[in-house]
C-alpha cells in the first residue's frame, strides 16, 4: 500500500514576484482509494496536482510531499529496502517521480503527430521500469553504470534504438496494450493512431486513463480529465477509472468541479480546496451537498470558525 502524503504545502509561480498559491496543503491518499479534489477556479486544484508531478513552473516555499511505499509496490519480484521506501519528491525530477508510482493525467493533452500510441507507450513503460531500477541500485552499481555509459556512448541516435529494447519488446507489449484496452473497453485501432492527433476530446482523456493502465501507478492525480465529455465519453472514463482501482489497487486523487463524474466513480474522501488550502473533507454526501449548495457555505463556515 503505497501512500502520498502532503504536510503544510506551500507554493507559488516560480518567477520574481510569483503568485503564492497554495497556503499549506495537508492531503493524504493510499493505495486503493479514490479522493476526490473539488473547489472553485483559481482555488489551486490545478497547482496541487502539478507541484505533485514536478512541473517548472511552480516552486514550492514551505512544507514536504512525501511518498511512503511497502514491500511488494512494486510486485513480488521487485525488493525495497527498507530505507527506501519513504522518498521526499520534492527532491526528484519528474521522470524520477514517475518511477516511483506518480502519475499526471492531463486536462488538455498535447497532440504529437508521426509517434503512435503504441510506441510511445512502450517507451515510456520500459523508459520507467528503468528508472525505476537506477533509483533502487546502491551507489556502487550506480557509479559503475555511469562509467560504462560515459566510456561506451551511443553508436547510434538513441531515438533509433534495437525494436526488442527495454525490459518489454514489441510483442509482449502489443499482448499487454491488448489486454489492457480490452479492460478499458477501448477500440484496438486506437493503438495505430498517432498520438492524441485528430481525438476528439473524450478520446483524448480515455487515452489518459490508458497510459495509466498502461504505467501502473501507486497514484494517480486526473485534472480535470472529465471536464468537456459528453455522457457516453464521461461514463466510458468512469469506467476506466474505477478499473485503476478495482484491478490495479491504484490510488486516485480525481479534481474535478462538478460532481457528475462522481456519479460513476464514487469517491472514499472528498475535499474542498479555497484560497490555497484544503477547508473540508467528508464522504461521497459532501459532493453533493455542494453540487446542490455551491461553495459559499463552506467559505462561511471556514471563516466563522478561524
Amino acid at each position: 500500500m503505497a501512500r502520498l502524503e502532503l504536510s503544510n504545502l506551500h507554493a507559488k509561480v516560480a518567477e520574481d514576484d510569483g503568485e503564492q498559491i497554495l497556503e499549506g496543503v495537508d492531503l493524504e491518499v493510499e493505495s486503493g482509494e479514490i479522493h476526490a479534489l473539488m473547489g472553485p477556479n483559481g482555488s489551486g486544484k490545478s497547482t496541487t496536482a502539478k507541484v505533485v508531478a514536478g512541473h517548472p513552473a511552480y516552486e514550492v516555499t514551505d512544507g514536504e510531499v512525501l511518498l511512503h511505499l511497502e514491500e511488494g509496490d512494486f510486485g513480488d519480484d521487485f525488493e525495497i529496502p527498507e530505507d527506501k521506501r519513504t522518498w521526499n519528491i520534492l527532491d526528484l525530477e519528474p521522470n524520477e517521480r514517475a518511477a516511483l508510482g506518480i502519475f499526471l493525467g492531463f486536462q488538455y493533452p498535447a497532440e504529437i503527430e508521426g509517434v503512435t500510441m503504441t510506441n510511445f507507450l512502450r517507451t515510456a513503460l520500459n523508459a520507467k521500469l528503468e528508472e525505476r531500477e537506477e533509483l533502487f541500485e546502491d551507489e556502487d552499481e550506480a557509479e559503475a553504470d555511469a562509467e560504462d555509459e560515459d566510456e561506451s556512448g551511443y553508436d547510434t541516435s538513441p531515438m533509433e534504438g534495437n525494436v526488442e529494447e527495454g525490459e518489454f519488446g514489441v510483442a509482449e507489449f502489443q499482448q499487454l496494450l491488448q489486454e489492457k484496452m480490452e479492460q478499458l473497453d477501448m477500440d484496438e485501432k486506437f493503438a495505430q493512431r498517432y498520438l492524441n492527433a485528430g481525438f476528439s476530446g473524450g478520446e483524448k482523456k480515455q487515452n489518459e486513463v490508458l497510459q495509466a493502465a498502461i504505467l501502473e501507478p501507486s497514484i494517480a492525480v486526473l485534472d480535470e480529465i472529465d471536464s468537456g465529455l459528453d455522457i457516453d465519453r464521461l461514463q466510458d472514463v468512469s469506467k476506466g477509472i474505477n478499473a485503476l482501482r478495482d484491478e490495479q489497487g491504484t490510488g486516485v486523487l480525481q479534481i474535478t468541479h462538478y460532481q457528475r463524474i462522481l456519479d460513476y466513480v464514487e469517491p472514499d474522501h472528498v475535499h474542498v480546496m479555497l484560497d490555497g488550502k484544503i477547508a473540508k473533507s467528508g464522504g461521497a454526501e459532501l459532493a453533493e451537498q455542494l453540487e446542490d449548495e455551491g461553495y459559499d457555505w463552506v467559505r462561511e463556515e471556514v471563516y466563522e470558525t478561524a
